[in-house]
């Protein structure tokens, strides 16, 4: 039987397209400005870039999308160990790379571009904690059982990922407890370990106010931007980024000024990454900015249908695994262009530019895509078998 090209839901390949393709007005835009501040290349020189990016990108989820969903269990056993020690090396390469701290990435050689260890380690984490809740679904669970094979992962992602990457680290903590009540896990010990945590941060922050000189080197820069958010009048240096996200949007009005149009990227640093709501909105103003909320909208609900009809526990803890920690992205990248978070450096999935964000992200709609393909027959009597060793299926043809 000919298999078809695309595979899986039509719809949310419709919208992963739309975002794509209108993701290349903005970011051409937004690079005009960047080609200018920096000194080196030209708009097209990162618009080029940007679409190598997406199509490298669609590549992945089309092969992605095209491995029974059920392998990504060996797959994650096998990665775990791989993208744990990359965080070492990526946390131990040193502070700075071209005069910037970058103590979070790793740099992909030949083709220069920066690759963000902390997205790829999140990923595989939730996609072995998805294998391991199906593997114990039927046991009693007993925490020192589950203390090495999840927590100590767990604890590992989350520290190497904290010092450099708060906000990533932040967003896989909540989405393991969520991943974790959805797979039934005891409540009594999600609430022991919530307050050990609560704990060593309390802990972490005494420690770091008493000695500053030993305290992560991003400790600053997350205390200024809770302290500006709270308190805009405290350092206008300090909120410079937010206050003119805030003057783009309110330029924008109904319509927007046009695309190519916008004078705020002019100001800010980030137009083509963190910020680039702010300049959607001032383009393509109000219509616009409730059009890209609307498409991420829909995107959660095509996400939440695939849910719905997902034929196992496994697939169900995988949808969630892979799709919530986008949706969680896209609306936190909007929130702090609205000021309603602090700045956290997150970029708007799809439409900010990027690399390995961006791969990441594409990723995680292979597997949604995945899911939402149950094409082999046999496949489906797989998914409900428990597989002692889910090694053996990376070895299947």
């Amino acid at each position: 039987m000919e298999r078809k090209l695309l595979q899986g839901d039509k719809v949310l390949w419709g919208l992963l397209a739309l975002l794509a393709l209108f993701s290349f007005f903005p970011i051409f835009s937004a690079s005009s400005n960047l080609s200018y501040v920096i000194g080196t290349g030209s708009p097209w020189q990162y618009l080029l870039k940007h679409t190598f990016i997406l199509i490298t990108g669609f590549l992945l989820i089309l092969s992605v999308h095209k491995v029974p969903f059920h392998y990504f269990k060996g797959i994650s056993i096998l990665l775990l160990p791989v993208v744990i020690l990359m965080l070492f090396y990526t946390i131990s390469q040193g502070k700075m790379i071209d005069g910037v701290n970058a103590s979070r990435w790793i740099k992909i050689p030949l083709i220069g571009i920066s690759f963000q260890t902390s997205s790829l380690a999140s990923l595989i984490m939730m996609i072995y904690i998805a294998y391991y809740l199906d593997k114990i679904k039927e046991k009693k669970n007993e925490f020192k059982k589950t203390l090495f094979p999840l927590w100590v992962p767990v604890f590992l992602v989350f520290t190497l990922v904290f010092p450099t990457n708060l906000s990533t680290a932040l967003i896989f903590l909540f989405t393991v407890f969520l991943i974790l009540i959805y797979g039934c896990y005891p409540l009594k010990y999600l609430l022991n370990i919530f307050l050990v945590g609560f704990l060593l941060l309390t802990t972490f922050i005494f420690l770091a106010i008493q000695y500053p000189e030993k305290a992560p080197d991003r400790l600053d820069t997350w205390i200024n931007r809770v302290e500006n958010y709270f308190n805009p009048t405290l350092s206008k240096d300090g909120n410079y980024q937010v206050q003119r996200a805030k003057i783009a949007i309110a330029t924008g009005g109904i319509t927007g000024l046009g695309v190519g149009k916008s004078v705020m990227k002019n100001f800010l640093p980030q137009s083509s990454s963190d910020f680039i709501y702010a300049i959607i909105v001032e383009e393509f103003g109000l219509l616009g900015g409730i059009m890209v909320i609307l498409i991420y909208l829909l995107i959660l609900f095509r996400i939440t249908v695939i849910l719905h009809h997902a034929s196992s526990v496994y697939a169900k803890l995988l949808i969630i695994a892979a799709g919530l920690p986008i949706i969680i992205q896209a609306f936190i990248n909007i929130g702090v262009a609205l000021n309603i978070f602090p700045v956290t450096g997150q970029t708007l999935p799809l439409l900010s530019s990027g690399g390995s964000a961006a791969w990441v992200t594409c990723i995680a709609f292979g597997i949604i895509l995945s899911v939402s393909e149950e094409r082999f027959s046999e496949s489906k009597v797989n998914q409900n078998k428990k597989v002692s060793n889910p090694l053996i299926i990376i070895s299947e043809e």
